[in-house]
C-alpha cells in the first residue's frame, strides 16, 4: 500500500514543478505554491566516552499549497524521512466568513506551545524542547482562528487523536478541546514581546496515558518514559509562552503543567498526578541579524542574512552566524526528572540554507538511578 502512494504523492507533486518556473504559478483562478525541506543529521554520544554514532535524514518533506478562487486555502505536505510516508499538513481553510476569522480542517497541528507551531525550518536548536513530548502535535480536526486588531489573537479546535495518515476509526467520542490566546504586547521594528496561554482538555482513547523523552538529540536512546495504566480519566495541559526579541537578542520561554486524572487510587479514591515540563533560551546574532515574526499562530518565520554566503563572488561576505542557549526539563514525582543544558551555533549561509551545531548534555534521575547522555549533532538544511 505505501508504494502506491509514494509514486501517486510523487506524481502530484512533480505535476505541479513542472508546470511552474518558481516556487509560485497560477492556474485559472487557483494560486499554487510548492517547495519542500531536506535535513540530515550526524551525531556522536554516549554517557562519557561519546561511543555511540549515527546520522539520518531527519526531515524529507515536499509540499503544495495554495488559495482557490480567494476563499478557500489548502496544504497537502507529505514527509519520507526514515523511508516511511506520513501526512503532516493536509487540510483546507475556509476565509472570508460572514464573521470575523477563519474556519481550518483536517490534519494539522493543535493550537497549543509557540515552539511547538514554530516550523522545523526555523526553530533555534535542531530540536525542539523537553516540553514537546508531552505537547499534542498534529491531529485531525476542525479550527477555528481569528486576530484582533493586529495584536490579540484566539485560537480553538476540536481533534481526534489521529494515526500517520490523519485516520481515527475509533468507536468513541473522546474528543480533544484545544484553545489558545496570544498577546503581541510590543512590535516596533525589531523589538517584539508576545505573550501566550493554552489549555488543551484531552480524552484517552484506551484509558492509558504515556510519553517517551529523548535528552533532545533525535538519534539517542529515549531516557525518560511515562506510563499511566489505571484507568485515565482526563489529562488537562496548561501552557504559558513568552517570546522577547531586542534587535540580535532574543529570549524565549515556555512552561506547561499536564495533569493526568485516575479513576480509581488504592482506597477507591480518584488520584491526580502532575507533570512540569518547561525551557527557557537565549540566542543572539554576532553579524546583526533579527529573528522574524510571522503570526501568532505561525510563531517565528525565516532568518535572512545581512549579506549571503559568496554573495557576488564576494569572498569576505559569510552570511549570519548565531548562538545559542537552553535550559529545559521534565519533572514527575512519580517518575523522576529529566534535564538538558543545549549550547547551538548556526550559520545562516543564505535564507534558504542552514547549518546547525549543536552540544546537548542531558541527565535523567529517578529514585534508583542517574542516567546521563551528552552528544554533539550537526544538521545540514536546505528548503526551497
Amino acid at each position: 500500500m505505501k508504494k502506491p502512494i509514494f509514486i501517486l504523492a510523487i506524481a502530484l507533486l512533480s505535476t505541479v514543478f513542472a508546470n511552474a518556473q518558481t516556487s509560485e504559478c497560477w492556474v485559472s483562478n487557483h494560486q499554487i505554491t510548492y517547495g519542500g525541506r531536506m535535513m540530515y543529521d550526524m551525531a556522536i554520544w554516549g554517557p562519557d566516552d561519546f561511543g555511540n554514532t549515527g546520522s539520518e535524514f531527519r526531515r524529507v518533506r515536499l509540499y503544495s499549497s495554495g488559495t482557490m478562487y480567494s476563499n478557500v486555502k489548502y496544504k497537502l505536505q507529505l514527509d519520507f524521512a526514515g523511508g516511511k510516508i506520513a501526512f503532516k499538513d493536509v487540510w483546507m481553510e475556509l476565509n472570508k466568513l460572514p464573521i470575523q476569522g477563519n474556519v481550518k480542517i483536517g490534519h494539522f497541528k493543535e493550537p497549543l506551545r509557540l515552539e511547538g507551531l514554530t516550523s522545523s525550518k526555523y526553530i533555534t536548536f535542531m530540536e525542539r524542547g523537553l516540553p514537546i513530548a508531552m505537547t499534542p502535535e498534529r491531529n485531525t480536526g476542525a479550527m477555528y482562528h481569528t486576530i484582533i486588531g493586529e495584536k490579540l489573537s484566539f485560537q480553538a479546535g476540536v481533534f481526534r487523536k489521529s494515526n500517520a495518515f490523519g485516520n481515527d476509526k475509533t468507536a468513541n467520542n473522546n474528543l480533544n478541546i484545544t484553545s489558545r490566546a496570544t498577546y503581541l504586547a510590543m512590535n516596533d521594528g525589531d523589538k517584539l514581546l508576545h505573550l501566550g496561554i493554552a489549555n488543551s482538555r484531552r480524552k484517552s482513547n484506551d484509558k492509558t496515558y504515556s510519553f517517551s523523552s529523548r535528552a533532545e538529540n533525535h538519534l539517542g536512546n529515549n531516557l525518560m518514559n511515562v506510563t499511566y495504566n489505571n484507568q485515565v480519566q482526563n489529562v488537562n495541559i496548561i501552557a504559558g509562552e513568552v517570546a522577547y526579541v531586542n534587535g540580535s537578542l532574543s529570549l524565549q520561554g515556555e512552561a506547561l503543567q499536564t495533569t493526568i486524572d485516575t479513576e480509581i487510587g488504592q482506597w477507591n479514591t480518584p488520584i491526580t498526578h502532575e507533570i512540569m515540563s518547561y525551557y527557557g533560551q537565549v540566542s543572539y546574532f554576532l553579524t546583526g541579524e533579527s529573528r522574524s515574526y510571522k503570526s501568532s499562530l505561525a510563531g517565528f518565520g525565516r532568518v535572512k542574512p545581512n549579506n549571503n554566503y559568496g554573495a557576488n563572488g564576494a569572498i569576505n561576505e559569510w552570511g549570519a552566524l548565531e548562538v545559542a542557549a537552553r535550559f529545559s526539563a521534565i519533572n514527575s514525582q512519580e517518575y523522576g526528572s529529566l534535564e538538558d543544558i543545549t549550547f547551538g551555533l548556526n550559520w545562516y549561509l543564505n535564507p534558504n540554507t542552514r547549518v546547525m551545531l549543536n552540544y546537548v548534555m542531558g541527565e535523567m534521575t529517578n529514585e534508583t538511578e542517574v542516567i546521563t547522555e551528552n552528544a554533539v549533532m550537526m544538521r545540514v538544511q536546505l528548503d526551497f
